[in-house]
């Protein structure tokens, strides 16, 4: 259902509409869910678009200049090294450590004769461990013939150098029993010796029994050192036994192989996903974190929450970038939307023309847009409408045609406006209704006698906190604030709500230009403002007749 203006109904529901007394008063700026997350994505998706469709050009590009790399890899069979108390998959994993050990990749650098640290060649290949008995060494080269020769080199010095750590082990475990032996031989010996010193002294009692102890510990020195003997050419034995096993049973399986290489469409396609993945994610990541990081409102009820009044209309995004003229403000949508509301909110006057200031908060263009084409429309309907322009630049003066300073009359398609745009170095210009005599030059006799001749007086004015709007009330009785979702702060809106209302001009309401799709809040202020009360009753008395109509019947009255 739509009004002859073409908006929504719903919009003036709000005129009668008694707020809660417990709604809180501030911005309430949270993260609900993740429709936030969706919302940011959808404003900024020309952004990580972008940047996922930079990924993917920088990855073809890195395809397409970065050198081929061949790999080669060798399958050795190991008898792993293996002590008491080990886990199950330490032998495999300490051998795996020895292949990848500093010492092997020297080994194989001289082999090859490369002059390449150390580093950097351990950084070129890798070895795993397919299973207990398997490891596998696959090197990357700049060729194929390269990658084959390193791999066979890695293979052959890491078998040399783990026969060299069996056998020294076996040699560190024969040397311990050579000494072993050569102590038990000793203590033999010195038994002997004390023997012979006690057998040449005088026969006595006494020399009996030592010669009879002696005798004895000789005895036992001799069966362990005859047991110690046994006990080494045994383990002597089985050690040799388990060194050639280790060392025999532990080679090259197969002789290395260039890897099949991807073909370079195929390579192209990899770095091109690879590419567009991190692209698409630095993107998202840069969208995300700029919207959890930024103070800036685009819900409708924290903007209402910190202007201290309804927003009662809220649109999509216009960008007045592309609003090239009157004739393509027209035709959108969301700016004639905006005007038809701003035609209801002009506040009526008992006295004196009506008048209504629009202050934009964020973007300037769009808003002068709106106000423009509400004057047009109300100057082709033949009344008397002056458009006074207090923004540096003059946007809604350009549009109609007439920026430079002063007041005079424009034609636009056969209607008359009057347009008064203040001096430049006049930063907080008077206006005609409650203004000074010579306070400033814009409210000049031409001014007031414009103004006292017109039906409509529109001004549109951006608000500065250094400045004050004490100047506001002389050029309005209303006004309403039109807010851009994404450039304004809580703190920026707030100003201009209190500088409104300090000035003695009363707030109507807040439009909301740049909403998100996804926003369902109302966008209604937690306290009745008691400031624009009695211009929405004025409002509701004179140009009731606009959109309510009351039917008497029999059964008593209705209202549409």
């Amino acid at each position: 259902m739509h009004n002859g203006d073409h908006l929504p109904e719903r919009l003036w529901a709000y005129d009668d509409y008694t707020e809660f007394d417990d709604r809180p008063a501030e911005s309430s700026t949270g993260l609900t869910s993740l429709g936030f997350f969706r919302a940011a994505l959808r404003r900024r998706k020309r952004f990580w678009v972008g940047t996922a469709v930079a990924g993917m050009v920088i990855g073809l590009g890195m395809a397409a200049r970065l050198p081929v790399v061949y790999q080669a890899s060798t399958s050795l069979l190991v008898t792993p090294m293996s002590t008491g108390g080990e886990d199950s998959g330490a032998p495999i994993t300490n051998e795996q450590a020895i292949a990848q050990s500093r010492t092997v990749a020297e080994l194989a650098l001289n082999k090859l004769g490369l002059r390449q640290s150390a580093n950097s060649f351990l950084a070129s290949y890798t070895v795993v461990a397919a299973t207990d008995r398997v490891l596998v060494i696959t090197v990357k080269a700049p060729s194929g013939s390269d990658a084959v020769s390193r791999a066979n080199a890695l293979a052959t010095e890491y078998l040399k150098f783990r026969a060299q750590l069996v056998q020294a082990e076996q040699g560190l475990m024969l040397s311990s029993l050579d000494q072993q032996l050569n102590q038990g031989k000793k203590n033999v010996d010195s038994i002997s010796a004390q023997i012979s010193q006690v057998s040449a002294q005088p026969s006595s009692s006494a020399q009996q029994d030592q010669l009879a102890r002696l005798q004895k510990q000789k005895a036992q020195a001799i069966a362990a050192l005859t047991q110690l003997e046994q006990a080494a050419a045994a383990t002597q034995a089985s050690t040799q036994v388990t060194t050639d096993t280790i060392v025999q049973n532990t080679r090259q399986l197969d002789s290395a192989a260039v890897a099949p290489q991807h073909s370079r469409l195929k390579r192209m396609i990899e770095y091109a996903v690879l590419g567009l993945v991190a692209g698409l994610v630095l993107g998202a990541g840069v969208v995300v974190i700029g919207a959890l990081l930024s103070d800036k409102l685009r819900r409708r009820d924290d903007v209402a929450h910190a202007l201290g009044a309804p927003v009662k209309l809220s649109v999509g995004t216009v960008r007045g970038s592309r609003l090239n003229g009157l004739a393509d403000a027209a035709q959108n949508a969301d700016v004639q939307r905006v005007v038809a509301y701003l035609r209801k909110a002009v506040p009526h006057a008992r006295r004196g023309p009506a008048s209504l200031v629009v202050v934009p908060v964020g973007d300037v263009d769009v808003p002068a847009a709106c106000l423009v084409s509400l004057a047009v429309s109300h100057a082709k309907q033949g009344v008397r409408v002056v458009v006074a322009d207090l923004c540096d630049g003059a946007p809604a003066a350009q549009l109609l045609g007439s920026a430079d300073p002063g007041v005079g009359t424009v034609s636009v398609d056969g209607a008359q406006l009057t347009v008064a745009v203040p001096e430049r170095d006049d930063v907080t210009p008077a206006g005609p209704l409650r203004g000074r005599p010579g306070q400033s030059r814009a409210a000049e006799a031409s001014l007031a006698a414009a103004c006292s001749a017109a039906d409509l007086l529109l001004t549109l004015a951006v608000l500065d906190p250094s400045l004050g709007a004490e100047h506001l009330a002389s050029w309005a009785r209303g006004a309403v604030v039109v807010v851009t979702a994404g450039r304004s702060s809580a703190a920026r809106i707030r100003a201009v709500s209190e500088m409104i209302r300090l000035s003695g001009t009363s707030l109507v309401s807040g439009v909301l230009i740049g909403a998100d799709k996804t926003d369902e809040s109302l966008g209604l202020t937690g306290k009745p403002d008691a400031e624009h009360g009695p211009v929405a009753e004025e409002n509701l008395s004179q140009g009731a007749k606009d959109f309510l109509t009351v039917d008497e019947g029999p059964s008593g009255s209705s209202l549409r």
